[in-house]
This record gives C-alpha cells, structure tokens and sequence, in this order.
C-alpha cells in the first residue's frame, strides 16, 4: 500500500479533474472518478525527454500533476490515482505489466507498466489512468472473455494460466495492450523501472516527444511532430507541426499542459524533436 491524499489534498485532486460527486468508496465513484482523471491529466513524458528528474513521491506528484497543471506517465499517473482511491476508503493495491502495444502478441518485455487493482463488493475490478493513447476511461470487471464497454473503446480481458491480457477492439481488430499477473507490486518495485525509463538511452522516452488525452468526442495523441485527433469510431485526422513553438501551443491549448517551469521548452523540442524529423 502506498500513501494517501490528506483531506486538502483530495479537494485538490477533485477540483483538478471536476469532481463533484460522492466521497464513497463505491462502483460509481470510481467510474465517474476514471473518467474524469485521464480526460483532465494528460499523458506525457516530458520530464524524462529534457532530462529531468521523474519523482514518484506522493508530495512531487501532487506539486506536478495537480498544482502544476501538468500530466505524466503511468506511475505518476496511477500512483496519484491510487493515493486519491485510497483517501476514500478503496481498497487498492498496484500491478505490474508487461507491454505488447506495438509490438509482437507474444513479445516478452519487461514490466515496464503499472495498472490497479480494486476490491469491491461487486467484484474485483481493474484501473489504469495512465497508458497513453489508449488510456482507459473506465475501469473493468476482473473477468475473463467478456466484452467491456468504455465510453471509448470496447476492452477484453483474456485469461492465460497465471496470466491475463487486456485487449482492446479496433475496428474489426482485438489488439493487445499488455500481460499482467495479479502479484502485488510496491513504490520500490516501481521506482527501478521509473529509474530506467526516465535515464536510460534505450527508453524510447527520452528520445521522442509523447501526449495524449481522451475527450468526450474521442482522443487527441501527439507523437513529435504528428498530432492525431481521433473520433470515437477510430477515425482520426491528421495535424503535421512546424515548429516547437507551435509543439508548445498545442501541448497547452489541446491537451491542457501548462510547462511554465520548463524554460526554453520550444527550442529543445525543435532540436531534439521537430528537426529530428525533417
């Protein structure tokens, strides 16, 4: 178990997201409470793109993510998601998973990826604010073979002795995200692979530029210079940027990061991302 918001602190957090409903640890809470987090807190790796430190303590993630007005990656995200579940009176424990996006079904990569799991009277249930493009919007049953609906996409989730893998429907298309088994992972475990992820010159975050946001009409991505706008049948149209400036405008007017303590951020990003790409 982790730490928890204090009562200031969760104010905090609802007035971050929009939160004005119950302060009850029930199914309905969290749903609305999944719903809102990842369409108000936007993915991104930026930190780790110019080199800064990514912090996992409880007080960093709520100077970054909730004072700060800016987004983060999957431990930022969902360590904050589970401090504020815990505040209520959730009982919430951290997974690890192994990604498959992007890569071959049977892939073996490392644990790269932190979801959580929720106990409730109807049932155990999984939360995950924080995979980027994909991001859930809802959290879903613990069960297995059966199609979940999200106010965006339909998810599945698929049952491999051990193992299970969250899959989400495409199109036509069940694509997987990634593997995960039900052991029970910690701050520690979780901080040697923010330590790699966020310095080490094979992780792909330090080198390309990444954002994302659900909406209620769909989700934006960034990718560099590439920015995605998706409609919820999964058509998109695309927006190529010039310029870090314009990298800038859009990481604040489109996806509601406010990197006012990141000085000379449009000249860094037109180096390391925009002219990368010409």
């Amino acid at each position: 178990m982790g730490e928890k918001l204090d009562r200031m602190g969760l104010e905090a957090y609802f007035r971050r997201i929009g939160y004005e409903g119950p302060q009850e640890a029930t199914l309905q809470t969290l749903c609305r409470l999944h719903f809102l987090h990842p369409l108000a807190i936007a993915f991104e790796n930026l930190d780790p793109l110019l080199q800064r430190q990514v912090k996992l303590d409880l007080a960093s993630l709520e100077q970054k993510l909730v004072q700060g007005n800016r987004g983060g990656y999957c431990f930022e995200q969902n360590l904050l998601f589970m401090a504020a579940l815990m505040a209520l009176g959730f009982r919430v424990s951290g997974l690890a998973a192994r990604v498959l996006w992007g890569r071959g079904e049977d892939a073996v990569t490392p644990r790269s990826h932190m979801l959580l799991k929720v106990e409730l009277p109807e049932g155990t249930y999984l939360a995950d604010v924080g995979f980027g493009g994909l991001t859930l919007t809802a959290p879903l049953r613990l069960e297995a073979g059966w199609e979940q609906a999200t106010p965006h996409e339909i998810f599945r989730l698929d049952r491999e002795g051990d193992m299970w893998r969250m899959r989400a429907k495409l199109g036509e298309e069940w694509r997987s995200l990634y593997r995960f088994s039900l052991d029970e992972q910690f701050l520690v475990d979780y901080e040697i692979t923010n330590y790699f992820i966020s310095t080490s010159p094979e992780s792909h975050f330090l080198h390309s530029l990444m954002a994302a946001r659900p909406t209620s009409e769909g989700r934006h991505a960034l990718l560099n210079d590439q920015l995605k706008t998706y409609d919820l049948n999964g058509s998109y149209d695309l927006r190529m940027l010039s310029s870090g400036e314009e990298v800038v405008a859009v990481l604040r007017t489109i996806f509601g990061i406010q990197p006012t303590d990141l000085s000379g951020l449009g000249d860094v990003l037109e180096k390391k991302v925009i002219l990368k790409q010409a």
